[in-house]
């Protein structure tokens, strides 16, 4: 598939399904074009700012409804994501998506504070996710190559729950995400 396909199939995901409720007062939608946003602002690298942008598509994918955490369930949003996005986007926009679940059970044992800075959604989310990391597990999330990036995304993540809040549209990053997706068959 070429580039521009791809990334026509992911913008009409977007106007699909992003009105769906975030968890927050935004709409997926809403929360995707903000964390993009701000990691664009902050002069993140292409890979950063895309991984932002489509950081929850799995929410999109799954079919089990905008109130799962509710019902005590982990949809795995981030590996459906990346697993999807995977044949199309390299490993340094594709790993920090599937990490960015990881990265938040990180900052709730690396960072002081952090937990208690988190909405009430995400404090749901966290639980059904496997709680706050392990030293162990810290110590081997450490270790992989796009630790640094899936920190940083999870960050941007955190800030892109702005109601009222002004973003370009998602055509406005199609470009960027053409330049990134690689030829699949």
């Amino acid at each position: 598939m070429e580039p521009s396909g791809v990334v026509k199939e992911i913008v009409a995901t977007y106007q699909r399904l992003g009105h769906r409720n975030y968890g927050e007062d935004v709409t997926e939608l809403q929360h995707a074009l903000q964390c993009a946003t701000f990691a664009q602002e902050a002069g993140e690298s292409s890979e950063v700012v895309v991984a932002c942008l489509l950081h929850d598509i799995g929410h999109l994918l799954h079919e089990l409804g905008e109130d799962i955490a509710d019902q005590g369930v982990d949809a795995r949003h981030e590996r459906i994501g990346a697993n999807r996005l995977a044949r199309w986007f390299p490993d340094e926009v594709v790993e920090p998506i599937r990490m960015h679940a990881a990265s938040k059970r990180y900052l709730c044992w690396s960072e002081a504070g952090y937990f208690e800075g988190l909405s009430e959604a995400s404090r749901k989310s966290l639980a059904l996710q496997g709680g706050i990391m392990s030293a162990e597990e810290a110590c081997e999330f450490e270790k992989h190559p796009q630790f640094d990036r899936a920190v940083r995304v999870r960050r941007y993540d955190d800030m892109g729950k702005v109601p009222e809040m002004v973003t370009p549209p998602i055509e406005a990053f199609v470009p960027l995400m053409e330049s990134l997706v690689r030829r699949a068959g």
